[in-house]
């Protein structure tokens, strides 16, 4: 009987439509507060997700583990992205729980659902800004601009207040959305394709963390030089043969620390900050 009582403590509670929308309620207000150059808006997401967490998983380590799972790099726009991401990892998550709770085998691996998240949250922030600030936004200030004319301060609250209320409920939406799609496609999980889609993902998640590396990374050389009449920009030379080959050759530099060394990333800075001043310092970059 006590052997049947441990096992219902730690049994997973079921998640439901209240708890999608506390979840990204938390979420939606602390969108940009932990911002960080390491995990961007990632502790936002783990802010936003952790209630749910707690109902999930009773198991102190399997918490922890789920709470650096979701603590991973991060970025997106707050509600098309933030909205079916925030519901997509509350399902995924809610299966992993039940899936490590009976003992079965872990189909929503660590690598699928971070790779879910990559290969969609850039997508999905393209596509929320272009909608909501390109778009949205602009037709709620083109209908308060006759109360601006005449002087009426409805003219600058009214675009104010019902964009934030239209992104609120849309984020809900989508939250909700994605919770349900995420728990529909559970079993698809163990299907034949299952193997194509991690690949798939994988393969997209690279690319939107390159993408990132160039855009974020910035190392040229300094180093040019004179042979019998002729200027050697290292610079050009490198962007002629490789364009962003620095900037690469930095990332991978720390990617081989962190494999060989561990996740130490306050070393990493460290040791980064100390050789690109040497390699400032004599004129290399």
């Amino acid at each position: 009987m006590a052997e049947n009582n441990e096992n219902n403590v730690s049994k997973p509670e079921e998640i439901t439509k209240k708890d999608v929308a506390k979840s990204y309620l938390r979420w939606h207000f602390a969108n940009e507060i932990p911002h960080s150059f390491e995990r961007y808006i990632a502790p936002a997401l783990l802010y936003g997700l952790m209630p749910i967490l707690r109902k999930l998983y009773k198991d102190d380590e399997q918490l922890k583990a789920a709470y650096k799972r979701q603590l991973l790099f991060f970025n997106t726009q707050l509600t098309w992205g933030g909205g079916i991401i925030t519901g997509l990892m509350s399902s995924m998550e809610q299966e992993r729980a039940r899936q490590e709770h009976d003992n079965e085998e872990v189909t929503m691996t660590d690598d699928l659902m971070y790779n879910t998240k990559a290969g969609l949250m850039g997508a999905l922030a393209g596509i929320g800004d272009a909608i909501d600030s390109g778009t949205i936004q602009y037709i709620f200030i083109a209908i308060a601009v006759p109360w601006a004319q005449n002087g009426s301060p409805l003219g600058a609250l009214i675009p104010f207040i019902l964009f934030a209320s239209y992104q609120f409920a849309i984020g809900l939406f989508f939250a909700r959305q994605g919770f349900t799609l995420g728990r529909n496609a559970t079993s698809l999980m163990e299907s034949a394709g299952i193997k194509t889609m991690i690949d798939i993902l994988s393969i997209l998640g690279l690319f939107m963390m390159g993408i990132l590396a160039g855009s974020y990374i910035e190392v040229e050389s300094s180093l040019q030089f004179s042979l019998s009449g002729r200027e050697f920009v290292i610079q050009d030379i490198l962007d002629e043969i490789v364009p962003g080959l620095l900037p690469l050759a930095t990332v991978m530099g720390v990617y081989f620390y962190y494999n060989k060394k561990g996740l130490k990333v306050t070393q990493a800075l460290l040791w980064l900050t100390a050789i690109l001043i040497v390699l400032a310092a004599v004129g290399i970059l």
